[in-house]
Formats: structure tokens, C-alpha cells, sequence
């Protein structure tokens, strides 16, 4: 199968200035994501989206693919990802009739991916053809049945997650259902759930479980920060194991 590994960035970040390039433990912080689409068994080609001839250049340099540069109204604060996708797997087909199999999405503000989970999550959606899409989840810091909605037209809250429990809110944890939070570590999607559906996701979405410490996203410095704390943490401990 033909497997796409789609990194995706932007030049005009705001929290940290040329985030995407940024050092982050002695590389580019994109490099990472890069580096964990090239060491992956199932990955076939390597692209890097970008807007910025630096970002471009860079993602180069560390063995991606750069075969265009995403339009300027593709690359602003409010851009989703599902129009990137549908640009870069459009320009594919137009110009090299090239149309990928399964797409994976590498975030490279979530740079955390130890060795095999491309793999796997690649391999998951491969094994159910029934399924769109799948994506990486964890278990949450805090129960969404205990989280709150403030009234549009009044002084009061209500409950965020309709439930037929009474009062979720004041049970405790264990007699709660377990929820699980998405995180950008990966996610792996079929092209026509892109293309011809017009999702990112789709309907049928397999859930990818993975350990809550992958859940990094750097958006500021502080969070930049505390991952690069985190990916030490993480190298360390699996180095004592």
C-alpha cells in the first residue's frame, strides 16, 4: 500500500515566532515528525505542507518531500486542517498522479512518537476497511462529566456532556464511564474520507489508545518547555526499562 505521511506547517505561528522550526532538543522541531514518517516500516512518502520557503527548506534538509507550497489563504490562524488536506491530495493526483492509499497525519507540535506507533496505528486502520479514519487517544487529566457549560441567558450552569446518570457531577470517578481525549500524536485517514466524505475523521473512527504522557502540544513557549521536559522524561524512562 501507499502510505502518506502529511506534516503539516505554517510559517505565521503566533505563540512562538517560526514554531515549526524552532530548536527543540538539538533539531528543528518539525524534524521530529519527519524523522518518525521516515523510521516507520509502513510510511512510503514523506510531505511536508508548508506556506514558508524557510519551513520548506528546513523539511528538506531533515528527508521530506516538499513538492509545493500550500497557498497563502491555506495557511492562516483560522485554517482548518481538512481544506490542507484536500490541497495537498488534490496537487498529488493533478501533478504526479500520485493518489496515496491511507494518510497519516504528523503534527509537528506533538513531536513525542516513540518508535512503532506510526506503525501501528497504519496497521489498525488497515486491518478494519469498514473504518474512515483513526486517531490517537488518551485517558484525560479531568472527567468530562464533571465539566460545565455556562447558560447562554442567565446566572446558572448546566452539565457538559448529556448523560442519563443523575448528577454526574457529584459521583464519584469510578462510577463515572470511562472517556478518552484526543491527542495529536496521530491520527491515520482514508483519502476518500477526505476527498468524498469532506472529513477529517468521518463517522467510523477507531480509537488508537496510547499512554496519557505522548499528550505534548506546543502552542507557547511554556508548553515548549514542558515538553521538552516531557521527551526527556520519556527517553529516560525507557532507557531504565
Amino acid at each position: 500500500m501507499n502510505v502518506l505521511a502529511l506534516v503539516t506547517a505554517r510559517g505565521g505561528s503566533k505563540g512562538i515566532p517560526r514554531k515549526n522550526i524552532v530548536p527543540f532538543l538539538g533539531r528543528p522541531l518539525i524534524a521530529w515528525s519527519i524523522e518518525a514518517a521516515l523510521g516507520s516500516e509502513t510510511v512510503t512518502r514523506v510531505v511536508v505542507s508548508t506556506d514558508d520557503a524557510e519551513i520548506a527548506s528546513v523539511s528538506r534538509a531533515a528527508g521530506a518531500d516538499v513538492p509545493f507550497l500550500r497557498p497563502a489563504d491555506l495557511a492562516q490562524d483560522d485554517t482548518r486542517d481538512l481544506p490542507v488536506f484536500d490541497h495537498a491530495l488534490r496537487w498529488l493526483a493533478d501533478h504526479e498522479g500520485y493518489r496515496p492509499d491511507l494518510v497519516v497525519h504528523l503534527r509537528p507540535t506533538s513531536p513525542l512518537r516513540p518508535s512503532g506507533l506510526v506503525d501501528e496505528g497504519v496497521r489498525l486502520l488497515m486491518a478494519d476497511p469498514q473504518a474512515d479514519s483513526l486517531r490517537a487517544v488518551c485517558l484525560p487529566t479531568n472527567n468530562p462529566y464533571k465539566m460545565w457549560l455556562l447558560d447562554d441567558e442567565g446566572p446558572y450552569m448546566h452539565s457538559l456532556v448529556p448523560t442519563d446518570i443523575v448528577e454526574p457531577y457529584n459521583q464519584p470517578r469510578q462510577a463515572l464511564p470511562t472517556a478518552y481525549w484526543q491527542i495529536g500524536v496521530l491520527d491515520v485517514v482514508r483519502p476518500r474520507t477526505i476527498l468524498e466524505k469532506g472529513s477529517m475523521s468521518g463517522k467510523r473512527i477507531l480509537p488508537m489508545i496510547v499512554d496519557s504522557a505522548l499528550a505534548v502540544d506546543i502552542d507557547n513557549p511554556a508548553s515548549l518547555m514542558r515538553a521538552e521536559e516531557a521527551c526527556r522524561d520519556w527517553t529516560q524512562d525507557k532507557a531504565r526499562k
